[in-house]
This record gives structure tokens, sequence and C-alpha cells, in this order.
């Protein structure tokens, strides 16, 4: 049976938005050292109002130059791209081009792509904000099975950290997790 990234990003969103509206603390730190929690919530936002555009066949710069700005309510600019992005999602052909900005890939891969990152995210900010850090199991499994046969190269992308030694007995969600660089066994 083949996954189904369109219901698969459409539980991601939810996820993470639920995970938005726990916070309280936009300045709290997160699992990457580098970002708060509005950096990192900022980030997911940025990433999901490139999606209608995209979507739509405009390459990057194209799409650059219409995108509408993020204002500060975080929370509520999260409920409106990822709505956007959500419907862009189920109205777009899964073989569109989507121009990137370093390449051009069909809008499945770009699907697989982004809910593979909102459901990593949504573990960080569920532990920036000590809200509850268990995923959905067919969001775990479905974003294992597509990062499975990419470990070894994952760290070499630069979009995530070495990976962290954890027992093939672990849980799938902390075997996933640990692929990206995050320790999920150790709590805040």
């Amino acid at each position: 049976m083949a996954t189904d990234w369109i219901a698969l990003q459409a539980l991601a969103a939810s996820e993470f938005g639920r995970r938005v509206a726990a916070v309280t603390d936009w300045d709290a730190p997160t699992p990457d050292s580098e970002w708060t929690t509005r950096d990192l919530v900022q980030h997911v936002v940025e990433e999901q109002r490139w999606i209608p555009k995209l979507l739509t066949g405009c390459d990057h710069d194209q799409a650059e130059a219409d995108l509408e700005e993020i204002g500060p309510d975080l929370a509520a600019e999260w409920e409106k791209f990822a709505t956007a992005a959500t419907e862009a999602w189920r109205t777009s052909p899964a073989d569109a081009p989507v121009h990137l900005a370093t390449d051009i890939v069909p809008a499945g891969e770009y699907l697989t792509e982004q809910t593979s990152d909102i459901t990593i995210h949504t573990w960080d900010l569920a532990r920036a904000t000590g809200s509850d850090e268990d995923l959905p199991d067919e969001l775990v499994r479905a974003v294992w099975e597509y990062f499975e046969p990419k470990i070894e190269h994952l760290a070499a992308t630069g979009l995530y950290a070495a990976p962290v030694e954890v027992g093939e007995d672990a849980p799938l969600q902390v075997r996933l997790l640990a692929v990206t660089g995050r320790d999920a066994r150790v709590t805040a």
C-alpha cells in the first residue's frame, strides 16, 4: 500500500500546530542550540509560506518576489501559512515540477521532504515547550522509511547534526530522531 503523504502532511501540520499553541516562552531554548523556540517556529512557518507559490510552478526567484511577510504573531502565522500549504498540497499533481533554490524536484518528493521536516521539528518544539513528545506512529514510520536509505548521508547534507548512537532495540521514534542528531532519550 502506497504511503498517503497528503494525509501525513495534514497530520504533521496539525501536530506541529498543537505544539505551537503550547508555547508560553518564545525565547526558550530548543534541541538545536542555535535556535530559540521563536526561531524554530519562524523557520517552519517560513517553509510553509513558500509551498503554495512553488506548487503553482513559479521558479524560486518568482516565488520569493511574491512572498507575503510573516507577522509577529507566530501562532496566527503558523495557522495561516500551514492551512494554505495543506490546501496547496491537496490540489497539486504529485509529478508537478517544483523549482527549489538549488534543484527542481517533483511535488511528491517535495511533499515528503516537507512532511519529514515538520515531523522532526514537531518533536523539537515539544521538547522546547515541555509538551507531549510522542509523535503519531504513522508519521514516525513513514519518515523513518523515507530516511532509512539515506541514513549514511543525512549529516552530510548539513540539515542535520551527526547521528546519535542508540540501540537497534530503541523505539522507532528514538531511532528516527537519533539519525537526525537528536537524543530523545534525554529529558529536558
